[in-house]
């Protein structure tokens, strides 16, 4: 009878692949750079307590004025994707309007150091994860899309691939917005901070093996420009890449579409990297 059974539950994994999906956990990271504990959710396989293997992560980051739940509300098919391409898939929080920097006039705000120092370690030490570069991407929405970009340049002996959604990669042009100035100081008397964070002008350090990068923003999004300018940047840098523009908004409907081109793009990263 084992057998029967067993045919069983494979056909319906594959005819009804809704009836297995991964589970969620959401765990609280201390953070000892900003003296708090940080909520985080973690996306498993629904294969991950039986497997003996070892999983790659993708890390995505929310935007402004979203937290660690954000990613699951816009894109509830995460729960399957994580079963489709063999993947956890760990949401931190980067607070309402960090823009995952550590700012230079508040130190009590350190998300680069909380993500870096704090989240990484933590979930490599408590989750069955392939704890190297060639199995570990980031990317994000808007302010998640920068931040992404600008940890995974920031940081290249963390992450093999990075991406970007709808990604504010140059801050300069928006000095008035989403809480940028509190945690850069204003443009008008600390042009050097919004310099020295935007990505467009971080990028100027990665070397052409670096990272595997894909940046993708809707034609009617705000950032569309800044996006087609760091597109122009990195071609006249050498620096490969996969850009995508295409009809969109910033929106939750076009992260919720984008994301799942970006994680097959990090599973075709990782399969090919682990060789």
């Amino acid at each position: 009878m084992k057998r029967p059974i067993l045919i069983l539950i494979l056909s319906l994994r594959f005819l009804c692949p809704s009836l297995f999906a991964g589970t969620v956990d959401t765990v609280s990271v201390k953070s000892i750079s900003m003296h708090k504990d940080i909520k985080c959710v973690v996306i498993k396989p629904d294969d991950y307590e039986k497997s003996k293997n070892n999983f790659p992560v993708v890390y995505l980051l929310n935007g402004y004025s979203g937290n660690y739940a954000q990613w699951l509300r816009i894109a509830p098919q995460l729960q399957k994707k994580v079963d489709e391409l063999h993947i956890i898939i760990v949401c931190p929080d980067g607070g309402l309007a960090s823009w995952y920097v550590d700012s230079p006039i508040d130190s009590s705000m350190r998300y680069e150091t909380h993500i870096i120092k704090e989240v990484i370690p933590f979930i490599d030490s408590k989750y069955k994860t392939v704890a190297d570069k060639k199995s570990r991407a980031i990317s994000g929405l808007s302010m998640g899309g920068h931040g992404a970009l600008l940890l995974a340049t920031n940081h290249v002996d963390l992450f093999g691939a990075a991406g970007s959604m709808s990604g504010g990669v140059d801050i300069r042009p928006f000095p008035d917005k989403w809480d940028i100035s509190k945690v850069l100081g204003e443009y008008s008397k600390f042009p050097t901070y919004w310099d020295n964070y935007s990505v467009i002008n971080v990028v100027d350090k990665l070397k052409v093996t670096d990272l595997k990068l894909i940046i993708d923003c809707g034609i009617a999004d705000q950032f569309m420009e800044v996006n087609r300018n760091l597109h122009r940047k990195l071609l006249q840098r050498r620096i490969d890449h996969d850009f995508i523009e295409r009809p969109g908004e910033h929106d939750a409907k076009y992260w919720s579409n984008a994301v799942d081109y970006q994680l097959l793009f990090f599973r075709k990263y990782f399969d090919s990297a682990n060789k």
